[in-house]
């Protein structure tokens, strides 16, 4: 970060949405250095370099591509790789300390945040600067080898993603590898002979994972092989802690992981451009089992469970049998389809406890359906290729066990089904964080994932917005591999028989919301509904019930429902009405962008040209002419 002082430079490093708008529009939209059109990634360049002192305002600023920013030779690579906010203070803080402690430093960031992105951008900075030679990436599962590959690739950097350890080589039109965490381990002394003969960045994705392995030798092993590596970056998506042996190259203070950097989902979802803001419909239902061997029926709603009914309650709950998971997956079934109504490729995830539940709950969704989902049940290459091929799809559904729960990208999921067993914080925070990567600034979905009402999700829930400070000992514990039959490691022990026999369940009832950190009751909700119902058009579409619900809590209505409720004749005022149309206008310039891939500011910069004006002063007809213009190509595109 050679040039001046960090107190000389402009606090701001890049500019905002305004003013990137401003100097698109003052370049009409063209590269200010060669007049090519800007693509979606244009850069807001600095005249005089940001490094050197030169202020973060529009009169210093200028619209290049990509490629003439490139050139001019004193471009950073937060421009280059048009990294956020948080990634750009990540990364100043790094180089500030110089990789950490030790060559340590840990990155915990919210699911979604753009980890991946930064750590590339750390690598290429490390290569450029001379600092490091190769990059070995290490992963949980065999799938996200192909994803950081891919990633990579994009970016410019080489990863061989089908490294071996036989293959004891690194080929040399290769910038480095991405392996397993279970691979170092079988092999720990042949790493530390390819990081010792070259100097290696080591960048471990979701290291919380280095406390697992059979007899939890994934930490030594990864400390053999590890510790003469040039750097490491260490990656996690929640906080964590151990109380148990400690993870290599983390760096404690009373047993909780101590981060260089933490960016947690409220942090994310402040910011309003990373992640979407979620709901969590908690689903009621009576639950009805038996001990084995016993005749007597025991029978509690979910709600009412404590730690010792949980267990035969949401195991009765979840069974495709039962009338209770059928009908959750209805209601989210016709949750999934008003959200394709301005996403049409919106999609849901089902999460299942096993492979047999996930097979099962598949034939539900097609019986409701008429259409075939998806199913990821094992780690195998075949599996990933079925989430790579949903991923670029626009089929309605994915069912899977644990592979999708983490790291995994299918930023096109709006809806879910939490059907696991599993009770942990890390691992519910890892199933939301599937569901709230936002897909652009235009992007309006808000995130619903429908939970079994019981403890502790329905505290999860509540705290997901929330600064997580860390996850007890307790949660750090491994997700085990899943076993045959009713052993899967979650709530029974092994047995020859399995401990309660479910007997069964009703169909889920409605029995809270969760939405930003509130519980609304049914009755809030359902008077919402109605009101949103009596609405009609004069809502923008991105209101939803919660957002109802809540304005009538505000306003001291929170249990108290009107017996009548009176149509509003009133004409709102222009500004609210304009407010409105923008709102409508934004929607179907996301929609036309995803049809044809232009970028929302070539839409806008046509429309403006056009037009004569902007969307900012544009009046109402103009507005309304922009929405027809829109409407003709749309329609084209259907054609």
């Amino acid at each position: 970060m050679a040039g001046v002082s960090g107190e000389s430079r402009d606090r701001r490093r890049s500019f905002n949405t305004s003013e990137r708008v401003a100097l698109f529009i003052a370049a009409d939209g063209r590269c200010t250095a060669c007049g090519r059109d800007l693509d979606r990634g244009w850069h807001g360049d600095h005249m005089h370099p940001w490094s050197k002192g030169g202020p973060t305002d529009v009169t210093n600023g200028q619209a290049y591509c990509p490629d003439c920013n490139l050139k001019k030779g004193t471009e950073s690579m937060a421009d280059a790789f048009g990294l956020r906010g948080w990634q750009q203070e990540a990364q100043e803080r790094y180089h500030g300390r110089n990789g950490g402690a030790g060559g340590n430093f840990l990155v915990v960031a919210t699911p979604g945040a753009g980890k991946t992105t930064f750590a590339l951008t750390i690598a290429k900075d490390l290569i450029r600067q001379g600092v490091i030679s190769r990059i070995v990436v290490v992963v949980p599962t065999a799938h996200l080898r192909r994803q950081w590959s891919e990633a990579a690739s994009s970016k410019g950097v080489q990863l061989d993603h089908t490294f071996v350890n036989s293959n004891t080589v690194v080929g040399r039109d290769f910038d480095g590898v991405v392996v397993t965490y279970q691979a170092i381990a079988s092999l720990p002394l042949l790493w530390r002979k390819l990081c010792s003969s070259t100097k290696t960045l080591v960048i471990f994705d979701e290291i919380h994972h280095a406390g697992e392995g059979e007899g939890q030798v994934w930490g030594p092993a990864l400390l053999s092989a590890f510790e003469l590596a040039s750097r490491r970056l260490l990656l996690s998506g929640t906080p964590f802690r151990t109380d148990r042996m400690p993870i290599p190259f983390v760096e404690y203070e009373d047993g909780k992981a101590q981060p260089g950097y933490n960016y947690d989902y409220g942090m994310a979802l402040a910011d309003q451009d990373v992640v979407r803001p979620a709901v969590f419909p908690a689903m009621d239902g009576e639950s009805k089992w038996r001990k084995s061997g016993e005749m007597a029926v025991s029978s509690i709603t979910l709600a009412d469970t404590d730690e010792k009914t949980v267990p035969p309650a949401l195991k009765a709950a979840l069974d495709p049998e039962g009338e209770w998971i059928p009908s959750v997956l209805r209601e989210a079934d016709a949750s999934l389809t008003r959200a394709r109504i301005d996403t049409p490729d919106a999609g849901g995830l089902v999460i299942a406890s096993d492979q047999s539940a996930a097979r099962a709950y598949a034939r539900i969704l097609e019986s409701i359906t008429g259409e075939r989902p998806a199913i990821a049940v094992s780690d195998e290459p075949e599996a990933s290729k079925v989430i790579k091929n949903y991923a670029e799809s626009g089929s309605r559904w994915i069912v899977a066990v644990q592979m999708v729960a983490e790291g995994v990208d299918i930023p096109r999921l709006a809806v879910g089904v939490y059907a696991s067993r599993i009770r942990t914080q890390m691992f519910f925070i890892q199933v939301v964080g599937r569901f709230v990567r936002m897909r652009g600034k235009d992007d309006e979905t808000t995130a619903r994932l429908f939970i079994p009402s019981i403890q502790p999700l329905l505290t999860y829930a509540q705290d997901i917005e929330k600064t997580v400070d860390a996850v007890l000992a307790t949660e750090e514990k491994r997700v085990r591999e899943i076993q045959a039959g009713d052993g899967d490691g979650t709530d029974e022990p092994l047995a020859l028989l399995p401990t309660f026999e479910t007997v069964g369940s009703s169909a889920a009832s409605h029995h809270t919301t969760i939405a930003g950190g509130m519980a609304y009751t049914t009755d809030e909700i359902d008077h919402a509904k109605l009101v949103l119902n009596r609405g009609g058009s004069a809502f923008p579409r991105n209101v939803t019930a919660e957002t109802i619900a809540l304005a009538f809590r505000l306003n001291g209505g929170a249990t108290q429902i009107p017996e009548q409720h009176k149509p509003v004749t009133a004409q709102a005022p222009l500004a609210d009405q304009k407010r409105d149309v923008r709102r409508l206008l934004k929607r179907k310039v996301g929609k036309y962008s995803f049809a044809t891939g232009k970028p929302h500011e070539h839409i806008h910069a046509e429309m403006n040209r056009s037009l004569g004006d902007t969307t900012t002063n544009a009046t109402m007809q103009s507005l309304l002419k922009r929405i027809e213009m829109l409407d003709r190509w749309l329609k084209e595109v259907e054609e």
